[in-house]
């Protein structure tokens, strides 16, 4: 198990670890969750979620929390998607 499902927010993420790694955990929809790295891809700072979107305080980049996208700032790509799942109320790594 990741995390509970009830601890991360509808719209918004939690950071979370996954075999030592930091990940970030987001909640899209009720019942649903989906996980990213939180390695920036810019020079590999820590993203800290912030509602519905992952800031990285090194560099300045700006994520959605729900897609992983990048929004602003100098980070290159997108974060790496982790596969997840929901299982009798915990998010799963698959």
């Amino acid at each position: 198990m990741v995390v509970a499902l009830k601890e991360v927010p509808v719209g918004g993420s939690v950071s979370a670890q996954l075999k030592g790694k930091p990940i970030i955990v987001s909640r899209p929809a009720e019942g649903r969750a989906v996980a990213f790295t939180a390695i920036c891809t810019h020079q590999g700072c820590t993203v800290k979620p912030a509602d519905a979107k992952l800031l990285c305080p090194c560099h300045g980049s700006i994520f959605d929390a729900l897609t992983g996208k990048n929004l602003s700032g100098p980070a290159p790509k997108p974060l790496a998607a982790i596969p997840v799942t929901v299982s009798a109320g915990n998010v799963i790594a698959t």
